[in-house]
């Protein structure tokens, strides 16, 4: 399913015309180029509707970021973007899509390709799920995977070309700390979150050099809609961080321009001393010659 709301106020008739209502954004010359420079970017937020994603709605709209939000429950979007336009002048687009469907997700493919005022992509769509690995069924290990890498990937992928092209933009990846633990025992979505994590470092090394910003923000437990989707009672955990300290941290992060944000690491030298045991031992890495433990003992 998809349903895409588009009256933004300062649109012109001409605009609303178009085939595709941001044709006219897209930049041809250097002087489009110069013009939207003063503007400030518009973010594209994936699971928008509730929790962290609707929590980056706010707080960029209250920076006087124009928003487009994505997510499945139209309803809830329609009343967080209303409210939003109320309180802070912003123009919303809302589009109604759910991103492990093929379709929905191809168009919004689209509009981050085509799109040039979209400047900021938020990747926070995501799900968990309960039970261990044997009693999760394979269909909904698909669509965990389906949604929480196959997703975030290309919807990466469609925007990084265009943002690296402008020299500017940014890329913000929701992963997880339980992407660093598989002793947490959620295997399925610990992967998932370790393949964000590991793809938004890549990004960033091969990307930065092109002004294009990527950030990782790591949650641990946060209160969120996920847990009672996943079938987990949330009250049952010690510990759980509210939404709007987590991403206020995660743009404390962000204007920073820091590659990772943990919120909830308390010492953040402990993440500089993983990274440089990961450095230690790919420097012990010889690519031609098998460790002297793996060698037959004569």
């Amino acid at each position: 399913m998809i349903d895409i709301i588009k009256t933004p106020p300062h649109v012109s008739g001409a605009a609303r015309r178009a085939e595709q209502p941001w044709e006219l954004h897209r930049l041809s010359t250097s002087t489009q180029e110069h013009s939207f420079m003063s503007i400030p970017e518009t973010v594209l937020i994936t699971g928008a509707s509730t929790g962290i994603g609707a929590t980056y709605a706010e707080r960029f709209a209250q920076r006087g970021h124009n928003l487009v939000l994505v997510a499945r429950d139209k309803s809830r979007l329609d009343a967080l973007s209303s409210r939003l336009r109320e309180q802070h002048g912003v123009s919303i687009d809302v589009v109604q899509a759910d991103l492990t469907q093929t379709n929905d997700l191809i168009t919004v493919e689209a509009r981050l390709r085509d799109d040039a005022r979209i400047g900021i992509l938020v990747n926070n769509a995501g799900a968990a799920q309960s039970g261990s690995f044997i009693e999760q069924s394979t269909d909904s290990i698909a669509n965990l995977v389906a949604l929480n890498t196959t997703a975030l990937v290309r919807l990466a992928s469609a925007i990084a070309p265009r943002l690296a092209h402008a020299g500017n933009g940014a890329i913000i990846n929701i992963g997880s700390v339980v992407g660093l633990a598989p002793e947490f025992g959620m295997s399925v979505y610990g992967a998932t979150k370790a393949f964000v994590l590991f793809l938004s470092q890549g990004l960033s090394l091969e990307l930065s050099p092109k002004g294009v910003y990527v950030q990782a923000v790591l949650p641990a437990a946060t209160r969120t809609e996920i847990w009672e989707r996943a079938g987990i009672d949330i009250n049952t955990l010690s510990e759980v961080m509210n939404v709007s300290d987590l991403v206020d941290a995660a743009l404390v992060g962000f204007d920073r321009r820091e590659p990772v944000t943990i919120p909830p690491l308390q010492d953040a030298a402990r993440w500089d001393a993983l990274q440089s045991a990961r450095q230690g031992l790919l420097s012990e890495i010889r690519q031609s010659v098998v460790a002297e433990r793996y060698q037959a003992q004569v």
